[in-house]
């Protein structure tokens, strides 16, 4: 891989507005990663319906892709930093076509090694999902000026939205009408967007030598400057703990205690449906509002949005209408996104360039890289205390978690001199 930058002869110096070209189309490469990413997994679980898996196979693919995704997080923060980010994005999403390929040539053979290359192919497909995250996130500052960072932001949220709704019912739909293998042909081909439509932005890269070679020791030194450079704004550590803990006891309740609870209460999917497609809409007004608003303390404000997913547990509580966890769904969906932009934003803002990508990626490896414990804990522990237990402690801790994250000083606006310092 090459070091310092791009094809100068290709590079764009010039940095614009959400609504520039550049922008556009690093947006459309990340969408194009986004629906593949959220695709994959739906239509793996059709292959089960069709009989070509078994569940006890699907379930070690899905963790394999899980696997693949978590463990390539790091590497591809400390590569981003060190070389340059668009071939970080360019090598990454072809990485991923690659793993997606193996599955087409292996699905609905006999033998023991089709599920070996299987989970091979979803490794090597998550680690390309994995990888293009913190690069395309820190890809932002390069092609967007820093009064549009937040605008920008947003709309990379929208995108996420969007394509977290609409991947896996085009996805399914689509594989209903064609096939599966046909629709993971479609996946490879969102890959091969994501691979070639970013722009080719300069990048000066400080971190390493010109031209060194990535040893195991050089990249563990990388690392370990993430992690310092993380460590060195006491804001993004306590907001890291805040979110941290929402996704793995709040988004558990999401995925575990919300469906019982829909079946239980409901007598059938009607409540999840309903407060899933609510979450995602409030996500994408919150992300719509937050685009244009720009409050005084933009920390504390963010922060407060987090803590409004203490609504989802605590509305599933008491047996009470179905509008009124619906509600809470939305308010959360809206809450979140007042977080997500500023966080993003500010990270962007006060994190040295060279350093973007390490830190990016230890966002997303320590937010949702927990989030598994989460979901394999919440169920024993709804049967050793109780559904209400549970809720009320997942509740408590999405309320306070964020309350307590708000404590450092520099906290207030995601930003202080002695950050920066």
């Amino acid at each position: 891989m090459p070091d310092q930058s791009a094809d100068p002869a290709r590079s764009t110096d010039a940095q614009g507005g959400w609504r520039s070209a550049n922008f556009i189309r690093l947006w459309t490469g990340s969408t194009a990663s986004g629906l593949a990413t959220w695709a994959m997994p739906f239509v793996l679980g059709l292959t089960l319906l069709e009989g070509n898996m078994t569940a006890g196979e699907l379930g070690i693919v899905l963790a394999a892709r899980t696997a693949g995704f978590l463990g390539a997080m790091p590497v591809a923060g400390v590569l981003s930093d060190r070389f340059a980010r668009r071939r970080v994005v360019l090598y990454a999403s072809l990485l991923a076509a690659v793993g997606v390929s193996l599955l087409i040539v292996t699905l609905g053979h006999d033998g023991w090694a089709a599920p070996l290359v299987m989970m091979l192919g979803a490794a090597i497909a998550g680690m390309g999902q994995g990888a293009c995250r913190p690069a395309y996130q820190a890809m932002v500052p390069l092609v967007v000026r820093r009064d549009a960072m937040q605008a920008a932001n947003a709309a990379m949220s929208i995108s996420v939205r969007v394509t977290a709704l609409a991947g896996p019912t085009s996805a399914t739909a689509l594989a209903i009408v064609v096939g599966v293998q046909a629709t993971l042909a479609v996946i490879i081909a969102l890959w091969l967007v994501s691979a070639v439509a970013p722009p080719h932005p300069s990048e000066r890269r400080a971190t390493g030598e010109p031209g060194a070679r990535l040893t195991l020791g050089r990249f563990l030194r990388d690392l370990g400057e993430g992690f310092q450079e993380a460590r060195r704004h006491p804001w993004f550590m306590a907001g890291l703990g805040a979110l941290t803990v929402v996704i793995c006891l709040g988004y558990s309740v999401t995925g575990v205690i919300l469906p019982t609870v829909s079946r239980d209460r409901f007598g059938g999917p009607q409540l999840l449906v309903a407060a899933t497609t609510a979450y995602t809409v409030g996500a994408l007004v919150g992300a719509l509002l937050i685009a244009r608003w720009r409050p005084r303390h933009q920390g504390w404000t963010a922060l407060a949005g987090l803590a409004l997913y203490c609504l989802v547990p605590f509305s599933l509580l008491a047996e009470l209408p179905i509008a009124v966890p619906v509600a809470a769904f939305l308010v959360a969906g809206i809450g979140i996104e007042l977080f997500n932009v500023p966080w993003f934003t500010a990270t962007q803002r006060e994190m040295p360039p060279e350093r973007l990508a390490r830190v990016t990626s230890i966002d997303f490896l320590f937010s949702y890289g927990l989030a598994p414990i989460g979901l394999a804990a919440i169920a024993p522990a709804t049967e050793a205390f109780g559904v209400a237990s549970v809720l009320a402690m997942c509740g408590a801790a999405c309320l306070f978690a964020p309350l307590v994250a708000m404590l450092p000083r520099s906290s207030r606006g995601f930003a202080s001199r002695t950050d920066r310092g």
